[in-house]
């Protein structure tokens, strides 16, 4: 195939370059001034600076517990169209990454994280999306008239520069009824929201697990 031709050429001139590198290289340090540029070479390296870590995200044994257990999805790109029913039209333009959870049953989750461009800009951002969940429930009554939706706050964590918790129940025309958990938090630039979700009400919902899965997917960024 034209691809793999491509390739294969790339990579035997790659491996060219590489010899004719790595005899230029030991030419340099036969001749005088050799080491000099050795040692120049090496402080350069060490001052450079290192590439930040990527911030980490749950495991599926740190969500709230469920009898049928739960299963991790891969860590991917972009804004996971999982929570677009609350922030899909909100979320500023950043480079996202999500993970999504299932069980077996009807009971799901999804955990998006950004790193944006400074401490100011993250907690923008926090505040955004915390406004987005909040003013949920009237938009989706607006959108949807078959929808009875509302939204309750549960409060703050005491985790890095904080996290919020949120919830948000529906029940349609046809009484079909269900259950979210939203939560936001900040460390630094870097913000990560969490959604669990499954058909029921307020009272089906594992708040204080939830909550502790929150602080976790804070403590756990870096």
């Amino acid at each position: 195939m034209p691809i793999r031709t491509r390739v294969a050429a790339l990579a035997a001139l790659t491996a060219a370059a590489l010899a004719v590198g790595a005899a230029a290289t030991a030419q340099a340090g036969a001749a005088p001034g050799g080491a000099a540029q050795k040692n120049a070479s090496a402080q350069k390296n060490a001052s450079a600076p290192k590439k930040a870590a990527a911030p980490r995200f749950l495991a599926a044994s740190e969500l709230p517990p469920h009898p049928t257990g739960w299963t991790a999805g891969p860590v991917t790109d972009g804004f996971p169209e999982q929570l677009a029913y609350c922030l899909g039209e909100g979320v500023p333009a950043y480079d996202y990454r999500h993970r999504l959870f299932h069980t077996e049953l009807d009971t799901s989750a999804v955990q998006v994280t950004v790193v944006t461009g400074s401490a100011a800009k993250g907690k923008a951002l926090a505040d955004r999306l915390n406004k987005e969940i909040r003013t949920c429930a009237a938009r989706l009554e607006r959108l949807y008239p078959e929808i009875e939706a509302e939204g309750r706050f549960f409060g703050t964590l005491p985790v890095e520069e904080g996290a919020t918790v949120h919830g948000l129940h529906t029940e349609t025309s046809y009484g079909a009824t269900d259950v979210s958990l939203l939560s936001v938090g900040r460390d630094g630039r870097t913000v990560t929201v969490v959604g669990w979700g499954q058909m029921g009400d307020f009272d089906d919902a594992p708040l204080a697990a939830f909550k502790k899965t929150a602080k976790k997917a804070v403590t756990k960024l870096y």
